[in-house]
């Protein structure tokens, strides 16, 4: 599967063929319907996915009822549920498709046998953990000192398909902040171009 090679790749860092020819197997394609759910809050997440195609929405519920997007997953992103697939905790998330979907996935259980079928994955695994706290990192950092339209800018240039693709609301949740500043935001970044 070439797709899934350069899959890898970008995400694991540069493999052999051989290594690839080990891994490829454990990955198998699945196909979500718009709004299919991928895991909802409460339950064990028991799989880990590369988006091929495809848009999902990482949400929660806040303590007040509104919906908090997380995150939103398009292609080539890695999708799972952190707590559940390495903790066996129950999900706090609920990841669900906007569009329909192709991931390519590998369940908890080969996972594991891909951990003791091929010994350097505990280095790849390493390097992929490193790779997402630094996107953790950046996250934080840009809530932490950018101004809510730096943030957008920086999403904006970043990630320009997704919005004509989901509901705004979604974005501006993502971004952190209310749909009204998200939306003055929005008219003055659209009257300026």
């Amino acid at each position: 599967m070439q797709n899934l090679d350069h899959l890898l790749q970008n995400y694991f860092g540069t493999l052999s063929h051989e290594e690839l020819s080990v891994i490829q197997p454990y990955f198998r394609e699945e196909k979500l319907a718009k709004n299919d759910f991928f895991i909802r809050s409460g339950k064990i997440c028991n799989r880990l996915s590369i988006v091929k195609t495809g848009i999902l929405r990482v949400y929660a519920l806040s303590e007040d009822g509104k919906e908090v997007t997380q995150w939103l997953a398009q292609e080539n992103f890695l999708l799972t549920e952190v707590s559940g697939f390495f903790f066996d905790q129950p999900s706090r998330w609920n990841i669900q498709a906007l569009t329909e979907t192709e991931l390519l996935t590998i369940t908890k259980e080969d996972y594991i046998k891909l951990c003791h079928d091929f010994p350097r994955w505990s280095e790849i695994e390493k390097r992929f953990i490193m790779k997402c706290f630094s996107m953790m990192e950046d996250r934080i950092f840009t809530h932490l000192s950018l101004t809510a339209e730096q943030r957008y800018n920086r999403y904006f240039d970043q990630n320009k398909s997704l919005f004509t693709q989901v509901p705004l609301q979604f974005i501006a949740s993502v971004l952190g902040m209310s749909p009204e500043t998200f939306s003055r935001i929005r008219k003055r970044q659209v009257s300026n171009s």
